[in-house]
């Protein structure tokens, strides 16, 4: 019986006097073969073991790696040398794979850069804008946020040698010496708790340079995506730089021990005095607050001592800055960090990514990664700014639903408040800080008094005043912009993702290993006119409902230390309650609007209302314009595709790319307003009023 048959492209060789019939590939005028079906099945089998193959031993490589990663010290795996493999390419391993298997691995490879370019060529926004005239013209800052830019060690004692010049935060290093070293790199990664500074014998600083943020862990990007396509359009290190920071640090204490903002004011003139243009300042999550900071630090007086500010004047930033691009800014705090300093909270709370939540949540208590959190300063200036003006109260909140029964303003909710020892009502924003404060080491008292404040100036008069109170210039809604006419400010980020609003809390036994977080014989609270426990059950027409303690303007979180009470208190022993799911709490958490990190109030309600329509806080009258992107995840993408509007993945977003780049070649001016989102109804909903 004979065999079915199809015709399959058999190329001829040329004899070298047709040159119609190809030598390599085929063409219309190639000869045609009878090949049996079984024959063409065994051929298309071989590429496809090999494959097989492939797998096979890479996914032993990926094993092996996996194994040292558990391993500990002595071991006769070295942890060190697999770690390579994580950057591991085919010529480093050439003498590992048999010939075969790597011809086909080279084969494979070569295929997928193919399809990149085709498809999701990293370089692509970039390109197509040079196509199209678009080049380099600003020079380009870019101010990463909270916990982007990975910490080395530098230190040389005993306990730091083995890390030297390794990253105890963004690597490998920190997720084997939290598996294998977990005491020293706790000593490592808290700062003096008193002074918010190294403690004695360590030494951990940012890293520097473009590598500081472009990725957190290899393979996981942040900000590589946008220096990919600004190199495309025609930046380099000459013209772009990375102003990578110690998050860890108060504002402060970044000036006094790495002089942080007299190195970026200084690079900011050298690049004016070079390029003869004025600067594009990009700042993403924390980075936005860190750069509103710098704007009052260099336009202040610079004392005789050094202390001071920049000395720059009220007409620096407008001399010397073109734009500041806000990604994804959390300009009035991120709720998460409530959870996370007040009973060390992980597990989508606190503003980390995967790998840092899994090796925070897998070796650490609560109880120990509240005091690391509280032992990091500068986590605490995402603390919610503007009480409940801007967050709401018991009945109430801005951005509360038509129908909904239990308001976003309850903030943290007890589901039997009878039975708790530490509360009796409910709380909200303004409440719940009050509540942190009350719960905590003076030392962490201290920190957070001495360097924030989270409430509402109402006048152009405390505006003003408050130019000279470096806790509020963290705080936009207590301190004004710079007077900058010619400034303009981009507000990109992303909507529709659900984003944790109020919690559902329950008591919770410490751990029997855990520390303590209060000192219960020298712990403070507020006295009565702190109004600390004094819980607000009015309706939003309460008089005294401004997120201050007094009709005033004055914040409760700055009442100094003198002036509260000792009072015993027990450790914080309550936690999310994650058995709760009853509408609309899912496991304890309920989510509202926002960017899956950051709410929809924080990222917008600055843009959307209050330096558009309050000129005590835009003095200048800088131009504003925002723009939301929804967030449209490709469901087969773990980091959501170009399309994603979520708070870190955002970076990687195509539109946005091509946004900044625009604003970097000097095309800002063509960027309108796009608002999908009902931003600006809650902002007019917010009880902040012009004077």
């Amino acid at each position: 019986m004979s065999h079915p048959t199809l015709r399959q492209r058999k190329p001829v060789e040329s004899n070298g006097n047709n040159p119609l019939i190809a030598t390599n590939g085929t063409n219309e005028n190639t000869e045609l073969a009878l090949v049996p079906i079984s024959e063409l099945s065994k051929r298309s089998l071989k590429p496809r073991k090999r494959r097989l193959w492939l797998i096979f031993v890479l996914g032993g490589l990926f094993g092996i790696f996996v194994a040292g990663f558990l391993a500990n010290k002595n071991d006769v795996i070295d942890f060190e040398a697999l770690v390579e493999l994580a950057d591991f390419n085919f010529d480093s391993i050439s003498n590992i794979l048999p010939p075969g298997i790597l011809k086909e691995a080279k084969e494979l490879s070569k295929q997928e850069r193919a399809i990149s370019k085709v498809g999701i060529d990293s370089f692509s926004v970039g390109l197509h804008l040079q196509a199209k005239g678009l080049a380099a013209h600003h020079p380009v800052i870019m101010i990463p946020g909270v916990i982007s830019t990975g910490l080395e060690s530098w230190g040389t004692g005993d306990g730091s040698r083995q890390y030297f010049r390794k990253r105890l935060w963004g690597s490998w290093t920190m997720m084997r010496a939290l598996v294998l070293d977990k005491a020293n790199w706790k000593r490592h990664i808290m700062l003096d708790k008193y002074t918010g500074l190294d403690p004695s014998g360590i030494k951990l600083r940012a890293a520097q340079g473009f590598d500081a943020a472009d990725f957190f862990v290899t393979g996981y990007w942040i900000w590589s995506k946008i220096l990919e396509n600004l190199a495309a359009i025609g930046y380099d290190p000459t013209n772009a730089f990375t102003a990578a920071y110690d998050w860890r640090l108060s504002y402060s204490n970044l000036e006094v021990r790495d002089q942080y903002f007299t190195r970026l004011q200084t690079y900011i003139e050298t690049a004016r005095k070079i390029s003869g243009k004025k600067t594009v300042l990009v700042s993403h999550s924390m980075g936005s607050q860190v750069l509103l900071y710098f704007f009052h630090w260099v336009q202040a007086a610079k004392h005789a001592d050094g202390s001071g500010g920049g000395g720059g004047g009220p007409s620096w930033v407008d001399e010397h800055i073109d734009s500041w691009i806000n990604v994804s800014g959390c300009l009035l705090g991120a709720l998460k960090d409530v959870p996370a300093v007040l009973s060390g909270e992980m597990k989508d709370t606190a503003q980390l990514n995967a790998f840092a939540v899994y090796g925070l949540e897998k070796f650490l208590s609560r109880e120990e990664r509240a005091e690391i959190f509280r032992a990091m300063p500068g986590l605490s200036s995402m603390l919610p700014k503007g009480g409940d003006l801007v967050w709401g109260n018991h009945t109430w909140a801005p951005d509360d639903a038509d129908n909904q029964t239990v308001s976003f303003g309850r903030f943290i909710n007890f589901r039997d408040t009878n039975s708790s020892t530490q509360t009796r009502e409910n709380l909200t924003i303004r409440e719940s800080l009050d509540y942190l404060l009350e719960h905590s080491d003076p030392w962490y008292q201290a920190q957070l008094l001495r360097n924030y404040s989270h409430g509402v100036a109402h006048t152009r008069e405390q505006v003003e005043a408050n130019e000279h109170d470096p806790r509020k210039w963290v705080n936009p809604l207590e301190t004004a912009l710079p007077y900058a006419p010619n400034l303009k400010i981009f507000c990109f980020y992303g909507i529709n993702k659900p984003t944790e609003r109020s919690y559902y809390y329950r008591e919770s036994p410490l751990s029997s290993s855990a520390s303590p977080l209060i000192d219960t014989a020298t712990s403070v609270a507020s006295n009565n006119d702190g109004d600390i426990n004094n819980n607000n059950t009015d309706n939003n027409n309460n008089n005294d409902d401004d997120g201050d303690d007094d009709d005033n303007g004055n914040d409760s979180t700055n009442t100094t230390l003198s002036d509260r009470k000792p009072k015993a208190s027990n450790r914080v022993n309550i936690t999310i309650d994650t058995a709760f799911n009853i509408a609309p709490a899912d496991h304890g958490v309920v989510l509202g609007e926002g960017d899956g990190t950051v709410p929809l109030l924080s990222n917008g309600y600055m843009c959307a209302r209050g330096w558009r329509d309050f000129r005590r806080y835009n003095p200048g009258g800088a131009k504003i314009v925002t723009y939301e992107m929804p967030h449209e995840p490709d469901r087969f993408n773990p980091r959501g595709g170009p399309n994603t509007g979520d708070h870190v993945d955002i970076l990687g977003r195509q539109s946005l790319n091509d946004l900044i780049l625009r604003v970097a070649a000097g095309r800002g001016d063509d960027i309108e307003e796009f608002v999908a989102s009902r931003i600006r109804e809650y902002a007019e909903r917010v009880k902040i009023y012009d004077d």
